[in-house]
């Protein structure tokens, strides 16, 4: 058998150990490397010290190779690139091979390891031609020792990298394949005396005091200056006084362990993880999960993430109110668990470990309950344990993903439990709950969280298993599927974690977008490189562009997860302290109200310190009566300066609509004269400042701009979400709508008739092949300047499927560039995402207005919009809504947009295109199985709506 093919974890690799800072000496061996790519294994004794390489290509390292001009990038999400034949892998096994040259300082001395923190999939590794051995378990740390080859001056390092191997069935997680040395390779000194030392911390906390005891070598002491601390590793003293870490509150004390020769420093975090009464608690304080799943991915550099990047992600993050993160579906870099501790964050560390292509195959064969793959299975989870058991932001061990069930994982829990009694262990797949200590589940829907919460699920065959499953607490490692325009629903969900002492949050899914910049300056997702097998957009499900910048739904999930709920009732303000141990010493409270969206008075409040978990009630200012729409907007913002945000910062907000104390005064004027339709002849009606085509009734121009008129839309360039379903015995929306020919809507006039105040026009709508159809009637009226229509729409015949919107679309001249508006605002609102919207006056450039999500789809709709003026070049033309609209404003059509696959494909042209809608289907994450809630469902209905135009 191959090496590469050998189910084991690999060979001649040293003992797992933490990651830590030391002072021992340490060469990088990070730069520009030799490399050649091979399309197969190739032996070509590229090894040897005196190997001519000067014709191979350099490589820098770490890289994924594919993102530096060698081979392609490939996504899928379930599916094995390759024939599922475990542990065999094809031929066609592309092979890169990497050569440096180094040179060793004079002063080195004494045994070292070479450290490899990241190999995707299998390295077979030589230095100064003896082989040293191979690694799998690509997201892991790999340690050999070489202090007996390492020479004086010149040394040759010579990796082989295979992509595929037998880690490749362990490691099908939902991403890009990118083999290559992504992480960094290090030379580490270490005294003899410490050659196999490790540092385990142990620090819990509790009535006040913390529980210290660091398990290392014999003879290691530990120190904490901070708190005078200096006792010999392996005893446990308690020390009163001592601040407890948590994600709100990241307390952590610099320490260092002396070992015989070494000298390693650590930051302590004191806390304690437990689950009492089936709620998992920290500190004993319930913790909510305002979470999200995190792949690694750098648009540029792959799997290669540098530093100052993870620290921007998790400054993002901060900011949007997330507490937590998952690490999906591997060890992340273990600096960012660094930043984790620093910047606090509750941390779900998920081994390398996921077979979900065998779902398709009905899990036969499984990886996961195959012997032969019992100790790469235990080998995985050792390197996740010990690596990373330090941090005190890991509250929870994952055994890896959708990997089904199996012995295999079950050993894992095992070994994982015995070794770290500290922290629960934590595997979805398996929902009988055997082996762990959390129910957890993704993509559940409102309706069966709200079961769980209530303990409530669908039973167990097995009593003794229900019985200890539903005595667990609840956690939805992955809920929401974002990716492109969506998700809906978060702030139900959030209802029901705040609810039900159970249900304890969860981890949207996902993070980032996994595009990968082009040189055309254009993101690349699935198919884009010529790959065989592909998931096309499912790698496009972020909440952030892959350049951090950040989608409408992370608005959205800012509001969705505050962790201060504010709420008016009359003349009182309700704040409810939501976080998990902060009190509300660090927020201040600012407010404003605004007419019309002007703000005409602004002050502040104050704020009372409520502890986490409580309530308090402040008296709001006095008033005077006005007679505009008024509107009071509180928030809550930082005091001062954080690690992650400056003063003034909003960490929440709400608005309330103030009504008028007593009714507004009607001002006296002479009624609107309504102006007869007059015929110009058989093909033109004028009305006002409008003239319509006398044969199908539609508006052809208003003060004196031509206007393209689409009297009826029931479709919308399908989402994401619309594009895909959970359920394969279920048509997707946008298949649903394709077949019933919402995108292919043909008009029949009725009629067109003048009446004495104005014109009305009755079409009746349908598509080819269905007796499904609309009658649409129209009542236009005029006061000279403007244009009303009362629009009454009534479905008719069998109608199987809801419609995407229902609303109105006219073309104006491309010479409109700006949109000011009073409504929801500044950014999207759908009819369930909406939270994060507010009332205001409110001005972006119709470019701005769009969205550009990578795939293009439906976008930029402005809910609630009262009025809104669009002013340019061609003048300025006012919309106006009775009470509202959602209105959307691009340079192209629906259909434009609903065929295009990237940004670029979309283009200007010689109208600007306005869509008037009265009603809209909601977005929902049909992607990941949970059913859009009914109010936002849109299902054909008779519905009567008013807008007006005019300049």
């Amino acid at each position: 058998m191959n090496y590469w093919e050998d189910p084991g974890p690999g060979y001649g690799v040293l003992p797992a150990r933490a990651a830590v800072r030391s002072d021992a000496p340490r060469l990088s061996l990070n730069g520009q490397w030799r490399f050649k790519l091979s399309p197969s294994v190739v032996e070509t004794g590229f090894e040897a010290v005196d190997f001519d390489d000067s014709e191979w290509d350099w490589l820098p390292v770490p890289s994924s190779w594919q993102l530096h001009g060698h081979g392609s990038p490939a996504y899928t999400n379930q599916k094995y690139p390759f024939p599922v034949d475990p542990p065999y892998v094809p031929d066609e096994n592309p092979t890169g091979d990497h050569r440096l040259v180094f040179e060793l300082p004079d002063a080195w001395n004494g045994p070292t390891v070479l450290r490899f923190d990241g190999v995707d999939s299998c390295a077979r590794v030589w230095l100064n031609g003896v082989e040293l051995g191979v690694t799998r378990g690509s997201r892991l740390p790999a340690e050999f020792a070489v202090g007996d080859v390492l020479r004086p001056g010149r040394n040759v390092l010579a990796v082989r990298v295979h992509q595929w191997s037998s880690g490749s069935y362990l490691e099908d997680q939902d991403m890009w394949w990118l083999p290559g040395i992504f992480r960094d390779v290090t030379l580490i000194s270490r005294p003899v005396d410490s050659m196999d030392a490790d540092v385990f911390v142990h620090a819990d906390y509790a009535d006040g005091a913390g529980v210290l005891r660091v398990e290392s070598s014999p003879g290691a002491v530990v120190r904490i200056p901070s708190l005078d601390v200096e006792v010999p590793c392996g005893e446990t003293v308690t020390i009163p006084g001592v601040e407890p870490w948590s994600a709100e509150v990241p307390r952590l004390y610099d320490a260092v362990v002396e070992l015989p020769g070494e000298r390693v420093s650590l930051r302590i975090g004191f806390r304690t993880v437990d689950i009492v009464d089936g709620v998992l608690r920290v500190n004993g304080r319930r913790i909510v999960f305002h979470g999200v799943n995190r792949h690694e991915h750098d648009p540029v550099f792959g799997r290669a993430v540098p530093v100052e990047r993870m620290r921007e992600e998790l400054l993002v993050m901060k900011r949007h109110n997330i507490n937590a993160i998952r690490t999906s579906h591997y060890p992340p870099d273990s600096r960012l668990l660094e930043l984790c501790d620093e910047l606090g964050f509750w941390v779900m560390d998920e081994c390398d470990y996921e077979t979900h292509g065998f779902f398709l195959l009905d899990w036969r064969g499984n990886p996961a309950d195959d012997p032969r793959f019992l100790d790469a299975s235990l080998d995985r989870m050792r390197r996740t344990v010990e690596r990373d058991k330090n941090h005190p932001c890991v509250v929870m061990w994952s055994l890896g993903n959708e990997a089904g069930v199996g012995s295999n994982l079950t050993a894992m829990a095992a070994w994982t439990r015995d070794r770290d009694p500290s922290r629960p262990v934590h595997y979805e797949g398996d929902l009988s709950c055997a082996d762990v200590d959390v129910y957890s589940r993704m993509y559940a829907s409102h309706a069966e969280v709200e079961a769980i919460g209530k303990r409530a699920e669908k039973p167990l065959e097995d009593p003794a298993l229900d019985a200890r499953r539903r005595a667990m607490p609840f956690v939805l490692c992955e809920y929401s599927h974002a990716g492109g325009n969506g998700p809906g629903g978060l702030p139900e969900y959030e209802e029901l974690f705040d609810r039900y002492e159970r249900c304890q949050g969860g981890f949207l899914w996902e993070w980032m977008e996994h595009g990968i910049l082009r040189a055309d300056g254009s993101y690349g997702y699935g198919g884009d490189f010529g790959e065989e097998l592909h998931d096309g957009t499912y790698v496009l499900d972020g909440l952030v562009f892959p350049d951090l910048r950040p989608q409408p739904v992370l608005a959205e999930v800012h509001k969705v997860y505050e962790p201060v709920r504010l709420s008016v009732v009359d003349d009182m303000l309700t704040i409810t302290n939501r976080y998990d141990v902060l009190d509300t010493s660090h927020l201040r409270l600012q407010w404003d109200v605004a007419d019309e969206g002007i703000v005409a008075v602004r002050g502040t409040l104050d704020l009372p310190v409520i502890s986490a978990g409580d309530s308090a009630t402040v008296q709001l200012p006095q008033l005077p009566v006005q007679n505009r729409e008024r509107w009071l907007t509180i928030r809550a913002v930082l005091v001062h300066d954080t690690p992650w945000a400056p003063a003034g910062h909003e960490v929440a907000f709400t608005q309330t609509h103030l009504a008028p104390h007593s009714p507004a005064p009607t001002p006296a004027s002479a009624p609107a004269p309504h102006l007869r339709g007059q015929r110009l002849n058989r093909e033109l009606v004028d009305l006002g400042p409008g003239r319509f085509d006398g044969r199908t009734g539609r508006l052809v121009r208003l003060s004196g701009w031509g206007i393209e008129h689409v009297p009826l839309e029931l479709w919308r360039a399908p989402t994401q979400h619309d594009a895909r379903t959970w359920d394969a015995t279920t048509l997707d929306r946008k298949t649903r709508w394709a077949n019933a020919g919402l995108d292919r809507l043909r008009y029949r006039t009725v009629s067109v008739e003048p009446t004495a105040d104005g014109l009305t026009v009755v079409t009746m709508v349908g598509a080819a092949a269905t007796d499904a159809r609309v009658l649409t009637t129209y009542r236009w009226t005029t006061d000279g300047h403007r244009l009303t229509a009362d629009v009454d729409v009534e479905p008719l015949g069998e109608w199987s499927v809801p419609w995407a919107r229902l609303g109105v679309t006219f073309g104006v001249p491309a010479g409109f560039q700006t949109m000011t508006w009073f409504g929801l605002g500044p950014g999207q609102a759908y009819p369930d995402s909406r939270s994060a919207a507010r009332i205001g006056r409110h001005t972006r450039t119709i470019d701005d207005l769009q969205v550009p999500y990578l795939y293009p789809q439906e976008n930029g709709a402005r809910g609630d919009v009262r009025w809104a003026e669009l002013s340019g070049s061609a003048g300025k033309l006012r919309l106006a809504g009775d009470p509202h609209l959602a209105v959307t404003v691009r340079r192209w059509t629906i259909a434009d947009l609903a065929a295009a696959e990237h940004p670029a494909d979309l283009r200007p042209g010689d109208r600007v295109w306005i869509t008037l809608d009265a009603l809209q289907h909601g977005l929902g994450s049909p992607t990941s199985g949970a059913p859009i809630l009914p109010p936002h469902d849109l299902q054909p209905q008779q519905h009567s709506f008013r807008f007006s135009l005019g300049s």
